[in-house]
Protein backbone atom coordinates (compact mmCIF):
# COMPACT_ATOMS: atom_id res chain seq x y z
CA UNK A 1 0.00 0.00 0.00
CA UNK A 2 1.49 3.51 -0.94
CA UNK A 3 2.41 5.74 1.74
CA UNK A 4 0.88 8.58 0.71
CA UNK A 5 -2.78 9.32 -1.03
CA UNK A 6 -1.16 12.61 -2.75
CA UNK A 7 2.04 14.28 -3.79
CA UNK A 8 1.33 17.72 -4.83
CA UNK A 9 3.36 20.17 -6.34
CA UNK A 10 3.16 23.50 -6.76
CA UNK A 11 4.50 27.48 -5.73
CA UNK A 12 4.66 27.96 -2.25
CA UNK A 13 2.79 31.53 -1.54
CA UNK A 14 1.92 33.37 1.90
CA UNK A 15 -1.70 34.70 1.10
CA UNK A 16 -3.04 38.46 1.81
CA UNK A 17 -6.58 39.01 1.18
CA UNK A 18 -8.17 41.98 0.26
CA UNK A 19 -11.57 43.56 -0.44
CA UNK A 20 -11.84 45.94 -3.23
CA UNK A 21 -14.40 47.67 -5.84
CA UNK A 22 -14.79 46.92 -9.44
CA UNK A 23 -13.50 51.00 -9.65
CA UNK A 24 -10.03 50.17 -7.94
CA UNK A 25 -9.63 47.33 -9.96
CA UNK A 26 -9.55 49.26 -13.05
CA UNK A 27 -7.63 52.58 -11.66
CA UNK A 28 -4.92 49.74 -10.34
CA UNK A 29 -4.60 48.35 -13.33
CA UNK A 30 -5.62 44.87 -12.12
CA UNK A 31 -7.44 42.31 -14.36
CA UNK A 32 -10.50 40.65 -12.82
CA UNK A 33 -10.57 37.33 -12.83
CA UNK A 34 -7.22 36.34 -13.77
CA UNK A 35 -4.18 35.61 -11.69
CA UNK A 36 -1.11 37.74 -12.84
CA UNK A 37 2.34 37.13 -12.20
CA UNK A 38 4.46 40.65 -10.71
CA UNK A 39 7.70 41.87 -9.35
CA UNK A 40 7.73 42.87 -5.97
CA UNK A 41 7.93 46.50 -6.75
CA UNK A 42 4.17 46.29 -8.31
CA UNK A 43 3.47 44.22 -5.11
CA UNK A 44 4.58 46.63 -2.95
CA UNK A 45 2.36 49.84 -4.71
CA UNK A 46 -1.08 47.84 -4.44
CA UNK A 47 -0.39 47.45 -1.11
CA UNK A 48 0.15 50.60 -0.72
CA UNK A 49 -2.94 51.82 -2.26
CA UNK A 50 -4.68 49.08 -0.78
CA UNK A 51 -4.06 50.53 2.87
CA UNK A 52 -6.52 50.94 5.20
CA UNK A 53 -8.93 48.20 3.31
CA UNK A 54 -10.57 45.31 5.55
CA UNK A 55 -7.84 42.55 5.31
CA UNK A 56 -10.16 39.31 5.42
CA UNK A 57 -7.40 36.08 5.78
CA UNK A 58 -4.86 35.92 7.77
CA UNK A 59 -1.57 34.84 6.91
CA UNK A 60 -1.37 31.69 5.62
CA UNK A 61 0.63 28.88 3.29
CA UNK A 62 -0.95 28.84 0.04
CA UNK A 63 -0.68 28.41 -3.58
CA UNK A 64 -2.96 26.19 -5.87
CA UNK A 65 -1.71 23.31 -5.53
CA UNK A 66 -1.07 23.84 -1.37
CA UNK A 67 -4.45 24.43 -0.91
CA UNK A 68 -5.60 21.45 -2.51
CA UNK A 69 -3.37 18.97 -0.73
CA UNK A 70 -4.71 21.03 2.44
CA UNK A 71 -7.86 19.90 2.11
CA UNK A 72 -7.33 16.46 1.19
CA UNK A 73 -5.36 16.15 4.12
CA UNK A 74 -7.94 17.53 6.39
CA UNK A 75 -10.58 15.49 5.00
CA UNK A 76 -7.71 12.58 5.91
CA UNK A 77 -5.75 11.76 3.41
CA UNK A 78 -1.79 11.26 3.43
CA UNK A 79 0.16 13.84 1.47
CA UNK A 80 3.42 15.44 0.88
CA UNK A 81 4.01 18.51 -0.62
CA UNK A 82 6.85 19.73 -2.37
CA UNK A 83 7.44 23.51 -2.96
CA UNK A 84 10.41 25.77 -2.55
CA UNK A 85 10.15 28.86 0.69
CA UNK A 86 13.30 31.06 1.18
CA UNK A 87 15.66 31.13 4.56
CA UNK A 88 13.24 33.75 5.53
CA UNK A 89 10.07 34.39 8.45
CA UNK A 90 7.10 33.30 5.99
CA UNK A 91 9.64 30.53 4.06
CA UNK A 92 9.74 29.24 8.07
CA UNK A 93 5.94 29.95 8.81
CA UNK A 94 4.92 28.36 5.65
CA UNK A 95 6.63 25.01 6.18
CA UNK A 96 5.56 24.87 10.14
CA UNK A 97 1.73 25.62 9.15
CA UNK A 98 2.27 22.75 6.56
CA UNK A 99 3.08 20.62 9.28
CA UNK A 100 0.44 21.51 11.26
CA UNK A 101 -2.48 20.91 8.68
CA UNK A 102 -0.50 17.00 8.92
CA UNK A 103 1.05 17.55 4.94
CA UNK A 104 4.51 16.08 4.40
CA UNK A 105 7.36 18.02 3.22
CA UNK A 106 11.06 18.58 2.65
CA UNK A 107 11.42 19.98 6.30
CA UNK A 108 14.74 19.79 6.95
CA UNK A 109 16.58 20.55 3.87
CA UNK A 110 18.83 23.67 3.42
CA UNK A 111 16.78 26.78 2.40
CA UNK A 112 18.36 29.33 0.24
CA UNK A 113 18.20 32.87 0.59
CA UNK A 114 15.74 35.41 -1.02
CA UNK A 115 11.76 35.91 -0.61
CA UNK A 116 9.14 33.32 -0.17
CA UNK A 117 6.74 33.98 -2.69
CA UNK A 118 3.28 35.79 -1.69
CA UNK A 119 -0.20 36.45 -3.50
CA UNK A 120 -2.59 39.58 -3.31
CA UNK A 121 -5.98 38.34 -3.24
CA UNK A 122 -8.53 40.99 -4.22
CA UNK A 123 -12.09 40.25 -3.74
CA UNK A 124 -14.69 42.15 -5.65
CA UNK A 125 -18.17 42.74 -4.22
CA UNK A 126 -19.85 40.23 -6.72
CA UNK A 127 -17.01 37.59 -5.13
CA UNK A 128 -14.78 37.30 -7.87
CA UNK A 129 -11.14 36.81 -6.92
CA UNK A 130 -8.52 38.86 -8.61
CA UNK A 131 -5.10 37.60 -8.24
CA UNK A 132 -1.39 39.42 -8.42
CA UNK A 133 1.64 37.27 -7.36
CA UNK A 134 4.58 37.90 -7.00
CA UNK A 135 6.57 34.15 -7.21
CA UNK A 136 10.06 35.34 -5.11
CA UNK A 137 12.00 31.95 -5.20
CA UNK A 138 9.20 29.59 -5.68
CA UNK A 139 10.11 30.45 -9.31
CA UNK A 140 13.46 29.02 -8.87
CA UNK A 141 11.77 25.42 -8.13
CA UNK A 142 13.83 22.59 -10.02
CA UNK A 143 14.17 19.05 -10.19
CA UNK A 144 16.34 19.30 -7.31
CA UNK A 145 13.42 19.96 -5.35
CA UNK A 146 11.26 16.83 -5.89
CA UNK A 147 11.69 14.18 -3.31
CA UNK A 148 11.50 10.89 -5.61
CA UNK A 149 10.74 8.34 -3.07
CA UNK A 150 7.96 10.49 -1.88
CA UNK A 151 6.46 10.40 -5.43
CA UNK A 152 6.83 6.40 -5.84
CA UNK A 153 4.83 6.05 -3.00
CA UNK A 154 1.89 7.86 -3.69
CA UNK A 155 -1.51 7.02 -5.23
CA UNK A 156 -1.39 10.42 -6.75
CA UNK A 157 0.28 13.06 -7.70
CA UNK A 158 -0.88 16.81 -8.02
CA UNK A 159 0.26 19.26 -10.59
CA UNK A 160 -0.85 23.33 -11.09
CA UNK A 161 -1.38 24.68 -14.12
CA UNK A 162 0.65 27.54 -12.46
CA UNK A 163 3.75 26.50 -12.56
CA UNK A 164 4.33 26.58 -16.43
CA UNK A 165 5.33 29.69 -15.75
CA UNK A 166 8.82 28.97 -15.01
CA UNK A 167 11.02 27.40 -17.09
CA UNK A 168 12.14 25.46 -14.48
CA UNK A 169 8.93 25.06 -12.48
CA UNK A 170 7.50 23.37 -15.69
CA UNK A 171 10.85 21.20 -16.36
CA UNK A 172 9.78 19.62 -12.71
CA UNK A 173 6.61 19.12 -13.58
CA UNK A 174 7.44 17.21 -16.14
CA UNK A 175 10.03 15.13 -14.41
CA UNK A 176 7.66 14.40 -11.51
CA UNK A 177 5.19 13.09 -14.25
CA UNK A 178 7.85 10.86 -15.60
CA UNK A 179 9.01 9.54 -12.38
CA UNK A 180 5.52 8.49 -11.46
CA UNK A 181 4.21 6.86 -14.56
CA UNK A 182 7.51 5.06 -14.03
CA UNK A 183 6.20 3.69 -10.81
CA UNK A 184 2.59 3.45 -11.95
CA UNK A 185 1.34 6.61 -9.77
CA UNK A 186 -1.44 8.18 -11.42
CA UNK A 187 -1.46 11.74 -12.76
CA UNK A 188 -3.68 14.12 -11.30
CA UNK A 189 -3.86 18.00 -13.49
CA UNK A 190 -5.48 21.33 -12.87
CA UNK A 191 -5.42 24.08 -15.59
CA UNK A 192 -5.53 26.45 -13.02
CA UNK A 193 -6.67 30.21 -14.31
CA UNK A 194 -7.92 31.19 -17.67
CA UNK A 195 -4.85 33.03 -18.11
CA UNK A 196 -2.70 30.19 -18.22
CA UNK A 197 -4.58 28.68 -20.47
CA UNK A 198 -4.89 31.63 -22.93
CA UNK A 199 -0.83 32.55 -22.80
CA UNK A 200 0.35 29.48 -21.91
CA UNK A 201 -1.34 26.66 -23.78
CA UNK A 202 1.81 25.22 -25.36
CA UNK A 203 3.92 24.87 -22.48
CA UNK A 204 0.64 23.20 -20.87
CA UNK A 205 0.76 20.85 -23.57
CA UNK A 206 4.03 20.00 -23.16
CA UNK A 207 3.31 19.46 -19.25
CA UNK A 208 0.06 17.37 -19.92
CA UNK A 209 2.35 15.49 -22.38
CA UNK A 210 0.19 12.15 -23.71
CA UNK A 211 -2.34 12.32 -21.11
CA UNK A 212 -3.03 12.68 -17.79
CA UNK A 213 -5.67 10.34 -15.47
CA UNK A 214 -7.82 13.22 -14.16
CA UNK A 215 -7.76 16.75 -15.37
CA UNK A 216 -9.43 19.81 -13.36
CA UNK A 217 -10.61 22.99 -14.73
CA UNK A 218 -13.35 25.62 -14.49
CA UNK A 219 -15.95 26.22 -17.09
CA UNK A 220 -13.66 29.04 -19.00
CA UNK A 221 -10.33 26.93 -18.92
CA UNK A 222 -12.13 24.72 -20.46
CA UNK A 223 -13.63 26.60 -23.31
CA UNK A 224 -10.48 28.19 -23.47
CA UNK A 225 -8.38 25.15 -24.11
CA UNK A 226 -10.83 24.34 -27.28
CA UNK A 227 -10.99 27.71 -28.09
CA UNK A 228 -14.76 27.57 -28.43
CA UNK A 229 -17.85 28.90 -26.97
CA UNK A 230 -19.28 25.53 -26.97
CA UNK A 231 -19.20 23.48 -23.82
CA UNK A 232 -19.70 20.11 -25.72
CA UNK A 233 -17.01 20.88 -28.12
CA UNK A 234 -14.58 21.05 -25.15
CA UNK A 235 -15.82 18.33 -23.45
CA UNK A 236 -14.41 16.30 -26.41
CA UNK A 237 -11.12 18.15 -26.65
CA UNK A 238 -10.68 17.77 -22.85
CA UNK A 239 -11.49 13.64 -24.02
CA UNK A 240 -8.30 13.85 -25.97
CA UNK A 241 -5.94 14.72 -23.05
CA UNK A 242 -7.63 13.13 -19.71
CA UNK A 243 -9.10 9.69 -18.95
CA UNK A 244 -11.57 11.45 -16.54
CA UNK A 245 -11.76 15.13 -15.69
CA UNK A 246 -14.32 16.99 -13.60
CA UNK A 247 -15.44 20.59 -14.76
CA UNK A 248 -16.55 23.00 -12.13
CA UNK A 249 -19.84 25.71 -13.29
CA UNK A 250 -19.90 28.00 -10.44
CA UNK A 251 -22.98 27.78 -8.73
CA UNK A 252 -24.62 25.58 -11.34
CA UNK A 253 -22.03 22.68 -10.01
CA UNK A 254 -19.88 20.52 -11.98
CA UNK A 255 -19.85 18.13 -14.98
CA UNK A 256 -17.58 15.16 -14.14
CA UNK A 257 -16.44 12.36 -17.03
CA UNK A 258 -15.92 8.92 -15.32
CA UNK A 259 -13.67 7.62 -18.29
CA UNK A 260 -17.13 6.26 -19.18
CA UNK A 261 -20.14 8.61 -18.58
CA UNK A 262 -20.54 12.51 -18.38
CA UNK A 263 -22.40 12.54 -14.86
CA UNK A 264 -23.96 16.33 -14.09
CA UNK A 265 -23.51 17.21 -10.24
CA UNK A 266 -26.01 19.42 -8.50
CA UNK A 267 -24.88 22.68 -7.47
CA UNK A 268 -25.30 23.68 -3.44
CA UNK A 269 -27.47 26.94 -2.78
CA UNK A 270 -24.88 29.80 -1.05
CA UNK A 271 -24.34 33.19 -0.77
CA UNK A 272 -21.23 33.49 -2.47
CA UNK A 273 -18.43 36.33 -0.89
CA UNK A 274 -15.37 34.73 -1.64
CA UNK A 275 -14.41 32.65 -4.76
CA UNK A 276 -10.62 32.40 -4.14
CA UNK A 277 -10.16 28.76 -3.48
CA UNK A 278 -13.25 27.43 -4.75
CA UNK A 279 -11.46 25.39 -7.61
CA UNK A 280 -8.56 24.12 -5.29
CA UNK A 281 -10.87 22.81 -2.42
CA UNK A 282 -13.08 20.78 -5.53
CA UNK A 283 -9.33 19.29 -6.26
CA UNK A 284 -8.86 18.53 -3.06
CA UNK A 285 -12.12 17.23 -1.63
CA UNK A 286 -12.31 15.02 -4.99
CA UNK A 287 -9.08 13.84 -4.78
CA UNK A 288 -9.51 12.48 -0.99
CA UNK A 289 -12.84 11.11 -2.48
CA UNK A 290 -10.81 8.81 -5.38
CA UNK A 291 -7.77 7.85 -3.07
CA UNK A 292 -10.93 6.03 -0.40
CA UNK A 293 -12.48 4.22 -2.30
CA UNK A 294 -15.40 6.64 -3.47
CA UNK A 295 -16.70 6.33 -7.33
CA UNK A 296 -16.29 9.62 -9.59
CA UNK A 297 -20.00 10.69 -8.80
CA UNK A 298 -19.60 10.55 -4.88
CA UNK A 299 -16.40 12.50 -5.04
CA UNK A 300 -17.71 15.12 -7.21
CA UNK A 301 -21.03 15.77 -4.72
CA UNK A 302 -18.31 15.90 -2.02
CA UNK A 303 -16.17 18.46 -3.93
CA UNK A 304 -19.38 20.38 -4.74
CA UNK A 305 -20.62 21.13 -1.48
CA UNK A 306 -17.07 21.58 0.04
CA UNK A 307 -16.40 24.35 -2.72
CA UNK A 308 -19.97 25.56 -1.86
CA UNK A 309 -18.65 26.23 2.03
CA UNK A 310 -15.75 27.98 1.13
CA UNK A 311 -16.91 30.47 -1.38
CA UNK A 312 -19.95 31.37 1.75
CA UNK A 313 -16.70 32.37 3.86
CA UNK A 314 -13.45 34.76 3.40
CA UNK A 315 -10.35 32.78 2.81
CA UNK A 316 -9.53 29.63 0.52
CA UNK A 317 -9.67 27.16 3.28
CA UNK A 318 -11.89 25.79 5.93
CA UNK A 319 -11.05 25.48 9.57
CA UNK A 320 -9.93 21.69 9.79
CA UNK A 321 -12.29 20.96 12.23
CA UNK A 322 -15.47 21.50 9.95
CA UNK A 323 -14.05 19.34 6.78
CA UNK A 324 -15.24 15.79 8.87
CA UNK A 325 -18.84 16.98 8.83
CA UNK A 326 -18.85 18.15 5.34
CA UNK A 327 -17.67 14.56 4.32
CA UNK A 328 -20.50 13.06 6.37
CA UNK A 329 -22.86 15.01 4.44
CA UNK A 330 -21.80 14.36 0.96
CA UNK A 331 -20.87 10.67 1.14
CA UNK A 332 -24.05 9.56 3.48
CA UNK A 333 -26.65 11.87 1.44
Amino acid sequence: MAKYHIYGLGAALVDTEIEVADDELLSMGVEKGLMTLVDETRQHELMEHLQGHLVHSRRASGGSACNSIIAASYFGANAFYSCKVANDDNGHFYLDDLKDAGVDSNFHSEKEQGITGKCLVMISPDAERSMNTFLGISETLTTDDLNQQAIADSQYIYMEGYLVTSPSCRAAAIEAKRIAEANNVKIAFTLSDPGMVEFFKEGLTEMIGDGVDILFCNKDEALGWANTDCLETAINSLKSIAKTFAITLGAEGALVFDGQREISIAGNKVDAIDTNGAGDMFAGAFLYAITHDHDHETAGKLASLASSKVVASYGPRLPAAEHEGIRRQAINS
